[in-house]
């Protein structure tokens, strides 16, 4: 029964974004650009395990990992605006935001920053 919670919780948030932002760009943007996900899967992981170490590592991991995500949402419009069609956009901007994600960490690794 947690388990369908969860899923039910989770879902209606990202249902509630897709819907706001059909009316309302600027809206739906600011909702999505907030960390419910991560708010979310704190509680869910909090929650399931009582470990605050897992939270922890966990949110710096997700520090970590936001900045190359970031390039995805810089790829996506560009590629949209120059004429590509929705999904051929969509699968280009996450294949190219996967290279990034490979080399960033490639580059956390050299510094020291272990994951």
């Amino acid at each position: 029964m947690y388990l369908i919670l969860k899923t039910l919780i989770t879902a209606i948030v990202v249902v509630g974004i897709s819907e706001a932002g059909k009316r309302f760009s600027m809206i739906g943007g600011l909702l999505a650009s907030l960390p419910l996900t991560s708010l979310l899967a704190f509680i869910w992981l909090y929650n399931d395990t009582k470990d605050i170490k897992a939270v922890t590592d966990l949110s710096y991991t997700i520090f970590w990992m936001v900045l190359p995500s970031l390039f995805f949402f810089l790829c996506l419009p560009f590629l949209l605006k120059v004429g590509w069609k929705f999904y051929p956009a969509l699968i280009t901007s996450s294949a190219l935001m996967a290279g990034v994600y490979f080399l960033y960490i490639q580059g956390l690794n050299i510094l020291g920053i272990k994951l």
